[in-house]
């Protein structure tokens, strides 16, 4: 179900949602958190669906804040998003306009869940500072995305920089199978020291500089980027060590292979993670991820190329 209110306010937002709860049943009840959505000036849909496909884990209150520009007077649209529109969540799309769109917190804050956490999460362009952006601040969790990003290695750099608790970024967390893979290898006999490794992948994707900051900061060895035009993410990993390399290769974003001295060659499933399974499992910890944080502050500067 989708009501539309042009022109309205956030008092009688509430209002509507208390009245569709009164007359659908309990829509709000069992609600774990609320997940604010900044899209700015951006298409809100791919974010909306994630967002839904998410609450199916994690029922949620969405609100998305998506600037009306065309519109110059200072005038507030919104549309209520219900059942099967909404996932296992309830979605609430504010429009505003003008001088409104300058005062996103003050739009948020009437619709916050009482008592539960709060997420917020910009798909797309990065704020200068998370943290103390209007809605950053309001928020325990601070989700970015710097695949989506103009400019990912500078922002992941400018990121870097202005790092607090509560910060993480999707562009690591479409990293954690690789991570897994690789911490299950080292973990077996022969246990021999890394000293090289060669990290390859598309060349501006931030999941290729994260994982190489990773490698850098866990392995305390040199750490090279191999960066390729039109690859599918990530697409191989060069451990070196004395008894011969360990490499994962994925070439076409699907499938790779697990390559080891002296071993047969493994075949692991290893598809590119959706936007949907990325924004579920960071929605899993509200805890900080203190392993990102290090990564970020530290393993890139570690980094050759």
């Amino acid at each position: 179900m989708i009501i539309d209110l042009p022109g309205t306010t956030t008092r009688d937002i509430n209002k509507r949602l208390v009245k569709e709860r009164d007359e659908g049943g309990a829509v709000a009840l069992g609600r774990v958190l609320t997940l604010i959505i900044d899209v700015d000036g951006n298409d809100a849909e791919e974010a909306i669906e994630a967002a839904n496909d998410a609450s199916r884990e994690h029922p949620c209150r969405v609100i998305v804040l998506a600037e009306n520009t065309a519109a110059g007077d200072a005038v507030l649209d919104a549309q209520i998003r219900l059942g099967g529109d909404a996932g296992a969540s309830e979605v609430i799309v504010l429009r505003p306009s003008g001088a409104l769109a300058d005062h996103l917190d003050t739009l948020v804050l009437p619709l916050l869940l009482p008592d539960a956490p709060i997420v917020a999460w910009w798909p797309y362009e990065v704020p200068e500072n998370p943290a103390e952006h209007p809605l950053g601040r309001l928020a325990q969790r601070r989700i970015t995305d710097t695949t989506q990003c103009s400019q990912p290695s500078a922002t992941l750099r400018r990121l870097a920089k202005v790092h607090v608790e509560g910060n993480t970024d999707l562009a690591w967390t479409r990293a954690t199978l690789w991570r897994g893979l690789i911490a299950a290898t080292l973990d077996q006999p022969p246990y021999e020291t890394v000293h090289r490794v060669l990290v390859a992948g598309e060349s501006t994707h931030p999941s290729v500089d994260l994982i190489a900051a990773w490698l850098a900061q866990e392995l305390r060895c040199p750490v090279e980027i191999e960066r390729q035009e039109d690859a599918p993410a990530i697409t191989q990993v060069r451990l070196e060590r004395r008894s011969g390399p360990i490499v994962l290769d994925r070439p076409d974003g699907k499938t790779a292979a697990l390559i080891q001295p002296d071993q047969p060659e493994h075949r692991i499933a290893l598809p590119i993670r959706q936007l949907r399974e990325c924004l579920a499992e960071e929605l899993r910890r509200l805890d900080p991820d203190e392993v990102y944080g290090e990564v970020l502050q530290k393993g890139l500067a570690r980094v050759e190329g």
